[in-house]
């Protein structure tokens, strides 16, 4: 049986899966942009810029943390094929609902000033959901809550 990781180490877990997840976004961010037009373009580009930044940050927390960045991979498979700007708001909003996931994870998992920016992050990553999708979710980085919103708007 494998020993439950320390406080520590579930944090440094939690830091790696979001630095994945950051990964992950800003490759899909690369696929919305090329699909998306006007002010859609605009906040794709946006967005990318702001999972860039959380990318680097996270980088730098697993260093504190005492671990080494993983890196990204060479490409991510997207859950579906993304052909019209429809497809690419929908993958966007997919998108930050994995991001909004994996930060739920790192608040449960830090402490301190860690949990504040990991919360800050779930609530920038639910508020940019909201705005791809155009409705938000009750609880923000709870896959099955943005389940039910995806089946809601689609039917």
């Amino acid at each position: 049986m494998k020993p439950e990781p320390s406080p520590a180490g579930r944090g440094l877990e939690a830091a790696q899966a979001a630095l994945a997840a950051e990964h992950a976004a800003a490759y899909g961010y690369g696929v919305i942009g090329a699909r998306s037009g006007g002010a859609r373009a605009a906040q794709a580009r946006e967005s990318y810029g702001v999972h860039l930044a959380r990318r680097d940050a996270l980088a730098r927390t697993v260093r504190e943390l005492g671990g080494a960045p993983r890196p990204a991979e060479a490409a991510y498979a997207l859950p579906f094929e993304v052909r019209t700007p429809a497809d690419a708001e929908r993958l966007a909003a997919e998108i930050e609902d994995r991001v909004a996931g994996a930060y739920s994870d790192l608040v449960r998992a830090a402490e301190g000033p860690l949990r504040r920016e990991a919360a800050d992050a779930l609530n920038a990553a639910a508020v940019r959901a909201a705005r791809w999708r155009g409705v938000g979710v009750a609880f923000p980085g709870l896959t099955e809550r943005a389940d039910e919103a995806q089946r809601a708007q689609h039917s």
